[in-house]
């Protein structure tokens, strides 16, 4: 026998839904279930549009929190987007390319990127737009910079947990590296960090920012040997962008400068 069926008072039904929708954890659709009631009743929505509304937000809703909780996760400095980034102001970069890295294709392959080129040129804009996008997209993104990754590395040694540390920087999709080349690392990070490339080698994608070309690494790595396996790993499949060497940040400066003193 089936439980029988009792027609709710509209306040009754408001309250179960409310209460439903708070079991569930569907909070998108309790937030939107009054609204869309008024709306179907007023337009004569169908039962299945209705519902087909109410789950469609919850889906969208959910979707959006994931990727604002990935977003979170890779820690980025500050938000930048690639609708943002002036190709008039760099024409070394070239669209294109951006748009098709922007399919995320690259990731899914295991694929490197490596953006080079002088401060102001666009690189770290590039590698945290394409990183938040992918992030959007559904992949795990880590951002770092090169010294707080190898400062990290080397206190994680020191406390026994380098192998612990370095199996969690090879788990997420896309390791972003941002200023490699600036500083000069002793034998010890160096090695470390070679341990991570070699971690996520033809497995997960890494993508870098340097300022300086590949035939000046031997200034950061100063080992010859680990420097050449350090490119050999960055290079492998890799996608080359060279922002160039005159920084539009400091042409937009002095062109703002410029116009304050007509």
């Amino acid at each position: 026998m089936t439980a029988a069926h009792h027609a709710l008072t509209s306040q009754a039904s408001d309250a179960a839904i409310d209460t439903a929708c708070r079991m569930l954890r569907l909070p998108t659709m309790r937030a939107q279930a009054g609204d869309t009631i008024a709306r179907a009743e007023r337009e004569g929505l169908s039962y299945a549009g209705f519902l087909a509304e109410l789950l469609m937000a919850e889906c969208e809703d959910r979707d959006r929190r994931r990727a604002e909780r990935r977003i979170r996760a890779a820690r980025f400095p500050r938000e930048k987007s690639l609708r943002e980034f002036d190709y008039t102001a760099n024409p070394n970069v070239d669209p294109a390319l951006i748009n098709n890295l922007a399919t995320c294709e690259w990731i899914t392959k295991g694929y490197p990127l490596c953006l080079i080129g002088d401060s102001g040129t666009g690189k770290s804009h590039l590698l945290i737009a394409l990183g938040i996008a992918a992030a959007m997209a559904g992949y795990r993104v880590r951002y770092t910079t090169a010294a707080a990754l190898v400062n990290e590395l080397v206190e994680a040694a020191d406390d026994k947990q380098l192998g612990k540390t370095i199996a969690r920087y090879g788990r997420v999709d896309l390791l972003e590296i941002d200023e490699l080349g600036y500083l000069e690392l002793d034998r010890r990070g160096a090695e470390m960090l070679f341990q991570v490339l070699t971690e996520r080698e033809e497995k997960n994608s890494i993508a870098i920012a340097s300022n300086e070309a590949f035939t000046g690494w031997s200034r950061t790595f100063t080992d010859p040997r680990l420097c050449a396996a350090i490119v050999d790993r960055l290079t492998f499949n890799a996608t080359l962008i060279e922002t160039g060497t005159e920084s539009y940040r400091l042409a937009r400066t002095k062109a703002h400068r410029n116009g304050e003193a007509k």
